[in-house]
């Protein structure tokens, strides 16, 4: 007596892994749209708050919602919306497209408001005649251009300062006057002698508020990729850096 041939149905589990697979990206579509995004940082215009192999969480909903908020940056629609109760301070760093390749991100500090007057002087920026407050704060050793450089404290509003970095004279230490226009912002590098920012109008320039993807929210790993080494891998990760806020 011979026993027929059991055969499988594997119909059922293929449709539930595809079905597991479509909610797990339909739930990281929404976290990265909605919540939070993570970017990492490229270059050390920065520094010293963020640094080169940093990587960073973006909150999403801190300025509301624009197009470039969304996978593809599709115009579906113009402008922000739901940015009622959260408005961009100066102070915060951003992500943002850049305006004359939206293709692209920049990450820089906000100095500047809508309809604020910006000018810098002997490397003091001024808002509206008023300087910033710049206190001397020791040196910061670059262990990529292997130079120790002027570290300052700036105090860009009234409850909170920044380090920033002056290396040497550049023409960006002393620029004419910027008159930021209406749904736009100013942004600057904390490294001010390193960094393509808004003083460079033709290059990046006055940022749209559409453009913004979002604030800066937290440093979650850190790698220290001037010091990368196969045999040893554990070194190059920064974990004094790991769940920081910058």
């Amino acid at each position: 007596m011979t026993t027929p041939a059991q055969t499988t149905n594997t119909k059922p589990k293929e449709e539930g892994f595809f079905k597991s697979l479509f909610l797990a990206i339909l739930f990281a579509v929404i976290i990265r749209s909605f919540l939070y995004e993570p970017f990492h940082i490229p270059s050390g215009s920065m520094k010293p708050n963020l640094l080169i192999g940093d990587y960073i969480f973006v909150s999403k909903y801190s300025y509301g919602y624009s197009r470039y908020s969304f996978p593809f940056g599709l115009p579906i629609f113009k402008g922000r919306i739901l940015n009622y109760f959260s408005q961009p301070k100066r102070g915060d760093i951003a992500v943002f497209r850049l305006p004359n390749n939206p293709e692209i991100n920049y990450v820089k500090r906000i100095i500047g408001l809508p309809n604020d007057k910006i000018q810098i002087k002997e490397g003091v920026v001024f808002i509206n005649d008023t300087p910033l407050k710049q206190t001397p704060d020791g040196t910061y050793q670059d262990l990529q251009t292997n130079k120790n450089l002027e570290k300052f404290s700036e105090q860009i509003n009234p409850n909170q300062y920044i380090n920033i970095l002056n290396q040497e004279k550049t023409d960006q230490d002393d620029t004419g006057v910027y008159i930021v226009p209406e749904n736009h912002y100013f942004m600057m590098g904390d490294n001010r002698d390193n960094s393509q920012d808004s003083r460079f109008l033709q290059n990046v320039g006055y940022v749209p508020a559409e453009n913004l993807v979002g604030k800066v929210s937290l440093v979650f790993f850190s790698l220290d990729l001037d010091n990368f080494n196969f045999s040893n891998l554990s070194k190059i990760i920064r974990y004094k850096r790991m769940l920081v806020k910058p």
